[in-house]
């Protein structure tokens, strides 16, 4: 039999460095790791040398900045799928674009598992898994944290040392993050303390809002089919315009979230999201769909968005029903093309006027003046009249039990 190969989803981070030695240890096995690159902001070349000193055969350095962006950013702001009120998503749905990358360079490489680092209480397990399920169901999933006798950082650690393996370790950031382009989470620590506030050092994109300039900043964000397009008047691709929102907000104190949210696996977790851009162009996005969406489309919408930001959350992206839901999305945001302008000041996010050719607004119909040739006051009588006719029914019905003496049976022990 020809030797076992495995893929390794890779960071160069303390799990994954370990992982690459304990995975030849203990299943003999050729390791091809790949790293992606979502918009993290490091310098990923060095991991090459990182990746080979470990043991590993080849490393494959992913740019999946513009796909992240086109194919999962704008489906996921188009739906205006925020998770608890809060959450946009960050780091839930770039787990299936790796995943789905995963599969196809494990496919490339000849490899029949795929492994990954995560740990048995989250939810990147979840999303990991079921995408390479979605795209290859005899695929072997491999996943150390749920197999090794290591429990905890410094079992790692002792493990790597005793091997002569070089660490990537800092305790300046004891904080379990995430970065890509949309968002960075902070999570542990003193976190999981959901009494103790965050620390003043912990915010790395996003400036407190006491420390943002006192002058409110004026941004303009330009929409076609609710995709933004344009900042200021400023056409830009879809990587570029993102990184221009995030800077743009995160100099004014936008976008950040303490968030205590419910996991899949069952339990409660705290973590600080830091999402400037992103908070930015969903703002600018309802703003926009507020006067092109009508009444019913724009109230079911809000209800889809729920249940959309559910099975992104859970790691559902390739399932059916999103899909389903992402057309139904396509198909509302065919006239949400427009320019949102926002004030942005210490934190908060001001409407600053939309415009849009696709406007359903009519000041000539919603002016308290004279509009007599579109809409009569008189008009409204009729509608009240039958609107409020089952309330009219039910109090009238009322009055005839009342005057026939009718009441509801009343036990005995309750008429003192």
């Amino acid at each position: 039999m020809s030797k076992l190969r495995v893929l390794l989803a890779y960071s160069g981070g303390l799990d994954t460095t370990v992982i690459i030695p304990w995975l030849k240890e203990n299943y003999d096995c050729d390791v091809v790791c790949v790293a992606a690159d979502v918009g993290q902001g490091e310098e990923l070349e060095p991991l090459h040398e990182k990746a080979a000193k470990t043991g590993a055969e080849k490393l494959y350095i992913e740019d999946l900045r513009k796909e992240f962006v086109e194919d999962f950013i704008w489906p996921t702001l188009k739906a205006g799928a925020v998770y608890e009120n809060k959450y946009l998503l960050g780091t839930s749905f770039a787990r299936p674009l790796i995943a789905k990358r995963l599969v196809e360079i494990a496919h490339q490489e000849n490899c029949t598992a795929i492994c990954h680092g995560c740990t048995g209480k989250g939810n990147d397990q979840v999303r990991f898994e079921v995408t390479i399920k979605a795209f290859d169901p005899h695929m072997k999933i491999i996943a150390p944290w749920r197999e090794w006798d290591l429990k905890s950082r410094e079992d790692e650690i002792a493990y790597a040392e005793a091997r002569g393996i070089p660490l990537p370790i800092s305790k300046k950031r004891p904080y379990s993050m995430d970065r890509n382009l949309w968002h960075l989470s902070h999570e542990g620590c003193d976190l999981e303390f959901p009494e103790n506030p965050p620390p003043e050092d912990l915010l790395l994109l996003t400036v407190s809002p006491e420390k943002a300039p006192d002058k409110p900043e004026i941004v303009s964000i330009m929409y076609e089919k609710g995709i933004p397009v344009a900042i200021n008047g400023e056409k830009m691709d879809a990587v570029a315009l993102l990184t221009k929102a995030n800077e743009i907000a995160a100099r004014n104190g936008v976008g950040i979230t303490d968030l205590v949210e419910n996991r899949l696996v069952g339990m409660k977790s705290r973590g600080v999201y830091e999402t400037p851009g992103g908070t930015l162009l969903y703002a600018g996005h309802q703003n926009l769909e507020e006067i092109t969406l009508d009444k019913e489309t724009q109230h079911f919408k809000q209800h889809v968005a729920l249940k959309f930001a559910e099975l992104v959350y859970n790691g559902l992206w390739y399932t059916p029903l999103r899909e389903a839901i992402s057309a139904f999305v396509d198909s509302t945001q065919q006239q949400v093309t427009g320019t949102a302008t926002l004030k942005l000041y210490k934190g908060n996010v001001f409407a600053h006027g939309v415009h849009s050719p696709y406007s359903l607004y009519m000041e000539s119909i919603a002016t308290f003046g004279d509009s007599k040739d579109l809409y009569s006051h008189m008009d409204s009588a009729g509608f009240i009249n039958l609107f409020g006719l089952p309330v009219k029914v039910g109090a009238l019905a009322k009055e005839i039990r009342q005057s026939q003496h009718i009441e509801a049976e009343v036990p005995d022990h309750k008429r003192d």
